[in-house]
């Protein structure tokens, strides 16, 4: 089959699309005819070889679209040709012709949830999935409260705006890194949006409750500063590649706000259930219209290499997807 492998870490150049062996499942696995690949900042970490114990080479892809192509053994959820999403984060693979996941992890894309078409099926299980589990499981939002979301028109920073705004959220702000996304950002829901080098006079003491920051560095010091006593700072990337920041415990206890971490892949790998629970739900918004995945751009497979370089430097908005089949 067709794949996209990294034979060796380094800038986008080094995706090589190679004839590899088909897998095969195993024990409580399916492979997948994959459709539409989505494309992540999660998999230009892998190529850069941010991501520890990385075996190389290594097929990326942390979420696809398709039909059910085998069943394993003991695998009762699924049948052979049922269109799907799934989320291959844990062992990646989705760049590819068929993958192989754990049935844990796969979406039957059903009779409530056929009006979502493949493309979309493809591009939702990370980040809108992601969207779900922070704003209910991790940061607990509560009605009315004021949701302050970094990188608002990437592809999960859109979702996660989008999904405050259908939990409850009374007040939902966005923050972007230049003037051409402002406009895009506020089409998608958010109540109002700022640069990253403006953001913090003009809100500082407006009472944010929850603060997302997938930019690390100067963003994650300065949100944490802008929460409210109860406030909830939610770390879950460093796209900046910025050295860590180390909040003071002390001034968490001072101040009663709260640091929290999310990792969709480690929580993948140890609470699969939760997280597949996590993906109907989410999916069950995307269907009815709530939270909408902007896919902005198809690419054939072997155009790889130009979606992480739109991703890199920032130039994306919405999703990018991958057609494979």
């Amino acid at each position: 089959m067709k794949a996209i492998i990294i034979p060796q870490f380094g800038e986008a150049s080094v995706l090589t699309q190679k004839e590899v062996a088909t897998p095969q499942p195993g024990i409580g696995e399916v492979t997948i005819d994959v459709a539409y690949a989505g494309v992540n900042y999660a998999e230009v970490l892998f190529r850069k070889g941010v991501v520890e114990d990385l075996t190389l080479p290594f097929v990326p892809g942390i979420e696809v679209s398709g039909t059910i192509r085998e069943i394993g053994e003991g695998v009762t959820g699924v049948r052979v040709g049922q269109p799907v999403a799934a989320l291959t984060i844990v062992n990646g693979g989705g760049y590819a012709e068929v993958v192989k996941v754990s049935e844990d992890l796969v979406i039957p894309l059903d009779q409530e949830t056929k009006t979502v078409d493949m493309r979309v099926a493809a591009t939702y299980p990370s980040n809108v999935t992601t969207a779900m589990m922070i704003l209910s499981s991790v940061a607990h939002l509560q009605k009315g409260e004021t949701v302050l979301v970094h990188a608002a028109a990437g592809g999960v920073g859109s979702a996660i705006g989008q999904m405050a705004r259908a939990l409850g959220a009374g007040r939902v702000i966005g923050v972007v890194g230049s003037k051409q996304k402002v406009a895009y950002a506020k089409s998608l829901g958010y109540d109002e949006v700022y640069l990253r080098d403006e953001y913090a006079q003009t809100i500082a003491g407006s009472g944010i409750d929850i603060v997302i920051d997938q930019v690390g560095g100067e963003a994650r010091t300065t949100g944490l500063s802008l929460l409210s006593p109860l406030g909830r700072l939610v770390v879950m990337g460093n796209a900046s590649e910025a050295v860590d920041v180390t909040p003071s415990a002390n001034e968490l206890w001072f101040s009663s706000k709260a640091v929290l971490g999310f990792n969709l892949q480690l929580l993948s790998v140890y609470h699969p259930k939760i997280v597949a629970q996590a993906a109907r739900k989410a999916l069950s918004y995307v269907a009815s219209g709530e939270v909408k995945v902007d896919v902005t751009e198809v690419l054939d497979l072997s155009e790889v290499a130009k979606a992480h370089e739109s991703i890199e430097n920032r130039t994306s908005k919405g999703k990018i997807v991958l057609r494979v089949k």
